[in-house]
């Protein structure tokens, strides 16, 4: 439900809230030919855009937030609720916010709720998956109504990156975004059916213009197969990103379908955790690296709607380095390193293995295809994969508690456009819960040029920097990289405006119409 503060401010949004069993006049219905309904294959573990760090919550926080600074078409941030942001010196960060933007609730977005905001990352109490984001905010305070003060402990030229993450909810709001959220973006939230199906009002009031559809309907569908055939009898309008390539295989051959490629940057990976006495040893690593047949995934999984990666960051971030160590499909050298890390085959072509290691991975049919393939690659080198399945809720929770030997997981390309990602994600000081380090890497020459590259204000030495961590996390190989995604619009051929950047976000929504 909304906050007290809430309803006294805009009565008539009250009332439809207090009303959902007759939304005619206030939510978007299934039967108005101007709702599009997008099918997703999971539905958000929070609806607090603070917390949410999976995809499907940050699908859904991109169509009801605004975030202080967006990411562009060219990869780079951009002012978002704020008109323009300076740094005059390089501890300060000065935030002048656009005048008139209303939440959902009709009260005007001010450095109040900017600070409200942000703030809670210098709560000790406050648990969050992106909190380590902020670990050099010291302050933020508000200069008047429209002006915000970010205070750092140190130089982090990266920080303007950190303003696109969290969006910015209301003051006071407390935990009550988790039910009930309330933004400044292009729709308003309306009910979530837990599971089943998130409802959208399109938002008038918009500070960008409102949308060109009535609402959204995000249907969650989590088989595959069941998402492809809702599609097919009409009741999904279209989807991003979320079908098999077999399927999307299946919907190109057939006219009655729009089928919208465009390339991406998902990053699909097997994660270790280098506590594991096994997977400590680098030759293991390299071992099940050269073990995995990565064209054969790509040329006949996904349909070549992937290109291989060669690490976390992608080839369009402008800090990215192409000459790193780069795992061929070499299943002769994984014997050998095998053999050298002292697992040699104990029956020559005999069916006893040379050692077992455990692979956790999420029910998605796409995944389980994909590991399952990795599972054969290495039974032919010896090694037994035992696969375990989880609903993602528990898988997800699983990884964070670093309760995993292997696991395989896809980064989604908001996450790792910004270069940073790497210090997120591979600083000794980033474990959960501060950061995304889930495997417990550790590597002090990387750890230093992180911080380097956090602390430099000249961005040729940032890259430097970043591009030399880059160089040694691939030798380490923490993470075996598999592929980057090409992104995929399926939508019905009566859909119009439809278009996806690099990212895949779901912002691009909000131009999707009927013809």
């Amino acid at each position: 439900m909304p906050s007290p503060i809430s309803m006294r401010r805009s009565f008539p949004f009250a009332f439809c809230i207090l009303h959902l069993a007759s939304l005619s006049s206030c939510a978007p219905s299934s039967l108005d030919p101007n709702v599009i309904t997008v099918a997703v294959r999971s539905g958000p573990t929070t609806l607090d855009p603070r917390q949410g760090n999976d995809e499907s919550s940050q699908r859904v926080s991109q169509l009801i937030f605004n975030s202080i600074m967006e990411w562009g078409d060219d990869l780079r941030v951009h002012p978002a609720l704020a008109e323009r942001l300076e740094n005059p010196d390089p501890l300060t960060y000065v935030a002048h916010l656009r005048r008139g933007i209303r939440f959902h609730d009709g009260h005007e977005l001010t450095a109040r709720d900017v600070v409200y905001t942000f703030a809670a990352f210098l709560d000790p109490a406050f648990v969050s998956p992106i909190k380590g984001a902020y670990s050099l905010l010291r302050g933020v305070t508000a200069i008047d109504d429209y002006t915000v003060r970010f205070t750092l402990a140190e130089p982090f030229a990266a920080f303007p990156i950190q303003l696109v993450l969290p969006p910015v909810v209301p003051y006071d709001s407390g935990d009550r975004m988790r039910a009930f959220p309330v933004g400044t973006g292009p729709y308003r939230f309306v009910r979530y059916d837990t599971d089943d199906r998130i409802v959208l009002a399109a938002f008038d009031g918009f500070w960008k213009g409102p949308p060109d559809n009535a609402g959204l309907i995000v249907k969650v569908i989590p088989d595959d197969t069941m998402r492809g055939l809702d599609l097919r009898k009409g009741a999904t309008d279209l989807v991003v990103n979320d079908l098999p390539p077999d399927i999307v295989h299946q919907l190109t051959e057939d006219r009655s379908f729009r089928v919208e490629p465009s390339p991406g940057l998902d990053f699909s990976y097997i994660g270790f955790n280098m506590r594991d006495p096994v997977l400590a040893d680098r030759r293991v690593r390299h071992a099940i690296g050269y073990a995995i047949d990565r064209d054969a995934i790509i040329k006949y999984m996904r349909r070549g709607l992937a290109r291989p990666a060669s690490g976390l960051l992608p080839e369009q971030a402008w800090a990215f380095e192409p000459d790193v160590h780069r795992f061929s499909y070499d299943p002769a050298l994984a014997k050998r390193l095998l053999d050298e890390a002292g697992y040699r085959d104990p029956d020559g072509d005999g069916p006893r293995p040379r050692l077992h290691l455990s692979l956790k991975i999420s029910t998605n049919e796409e995944t389980r295809l994909q590991s399952t393939v990795a599972q054969e690659n290495l039974r032919r080198v010896g090694i037994d994969l035992d696969l375990r399945s989880y609903e993602f809720a528990t898988f997800y929770a699983d990884v964070l508690k670093g309760n995993f030997q292997m696991f395989s997981l896809t980064w989604t390309g908001g996450s790792i456009v910004n270069p940073d990602i790497l210090r997120r994600v591979f600083h000794s000081d980033q474990i959960p819960p501060l950061g995304f380090n889930r495997g417990y890497y550790r590597n002090p020459d990387v750890d230093r040029l992180l911080d380097l590259a956090t602390q430099s204000t000249d961005e040729h030495e940032r890259a430097q920097s970043y591009r030399q961590a880059q160089t040694l996390v691939a030798e380490d190989a923490p993470y075996i990289p598999i592929w980057n995604r090409t992104n995929v619009i399926v939508a019905q051929q009566s859909l119009d405006g439809l278009h996806v950047n690099a990212i895949g976000d779901f912002q691009a929504l909000r131009d999707v119409k009927r013809k």
